[in-house]
């Protein structure tokens, strides 16, 4: 599909991010020239002028709408009014402002906290809308799953081509490994760390373990949204994920061992769990665009926490 690529404007909001500098670089393995990446220093998108500038000064054909405001349970509890105002206007400019331009296509990307709390496991995309999400990170997931009733409204009454892609927790190199923001794979990565090299006997994780997650390596998770850019061209939702759960206390043994702690893991179970199970169903998706992750959870452990060790001392960390 190189030739979809071929003379096409992309801007990627979020490109210089996590998943974004993945998505840029496979971007441009694709043939892509015309790769804009806006900086939120130039652009704050949260403000209707800004994303007005980035569409008069780019041009785009496509626009991938990355950007987001961010984090854990902990970063989700002290700023949930912040975490919904922006990422809900970030979205909604930024799909009017391309409906108005006469933009080609915008790639959407939700997140899985936009399920119900209680949804049957797996999440079907039929089942985003059978009760409230989890209430931890509510106002975040249903901010961001307004881009999916936008999507639908306006390819209904506009004609306007949108996709909305929900993936599950995103983990691999170039993360946040910021303890107070960072999701929860960087964060047990650099607590094991850290303790190995201190000579901690344990580590104290929150919650009682007990949650089900499903994760997603971050260089499947840009295959995905590509291919979903270049096949897919529908407002029903495309779920992104593995179809694999596991639980908090496997993920966190899993981390210990490849880190090389040998210490004991505990649980502090004043501290929230977060949604009690995750698990997406996958068959939309790979019927659709034919995508399947090419890692499994150990294999992109690895490369994560060997990424980790090799870069530790000039880490990437988000504040907010």
């Amino acid at each position: 599909m190189a030739a979809f690529w071929a003379g096409k404007r992309v801007v990627v909001t979020g490109g210089a991010g996590f998943l974004g500098s993945f998505v840029v670089e496979l971007l441009k393995t694709k043939g892509c020239r015309e790769v804009i990446v806006p900086r939120s220093r130039d652009y704050d998108l949260v403000q209707m002028d800004a994303v007005r500038r980035l569409y008069a000064e780019s041009t785009p054909d496509i626009m991938i709408h990355l950007a987001a405001r961010v984090g854990g349970i902990g970063a989700n509890q002290v700023n949930p009014g912040r975490f919904f105002y922006d990422n809900l206007m970030m979205g909604a400019q930024l799909i009017e402002v391309g409906r108005q331009r006469g933009l080609q296509k915008f790639v959407a990307v939700g997140t899985i906290c936009a399920y119900p709390k209680y949804a049957p496991i797996p999440f079907k995309e039929d089942d985003l809308w059978a009760g409230y999400p989890e209430e931890t990170n509510a106002p975040y997931g249903l901010a961001k799953k307004m881009m999916l009733v936008q999507s639908q409204a306006y390819r209904q009454q506009y004609g306007f081509n949108s996709i909305v892609l929900f993936p599950v927790n995103l983990y691999g190199p170039r993360d946040n490994f910021d303890l107070e923001t960072s999701h929860v794979i960087p964060a047990l990565i650099r607590k094991c760390a850290e303790a190995k090299e201190s000579g901690a006997s344990d580590v104290v994780l929150w919650g009682d373990g007990s949650p089900t997650r499903e994760f997603l390596f971050v260089e499947d998770a840009a295959d995905a949204i590509i291919l979903a850019a270049e096949r897919y061209n529908d407002s029903r939702p495309l779920n992104m994920g593995t179809g694999e759960e596991v639980t908090i206390k496997t993920l966190a043994t899993m981390i210990a061992a490849e880190v090389g702690y040998p210490g004991r893991i505990g649980w502090d179970t004043t501290k929230p769990n977060g949604q009690p199970r995750r698990c997406l169903d996958v068959s939309r998706i790979k019927q659709t665009i034919g995508f399947q992750a090419k890692h499994s959870l150990l294999e992109g452990l690895k490369k994560t926490v060997a990424w980790y060790q090799a870069n530790r001392h000039s880490l990437r960390e988000v504040h907010f």
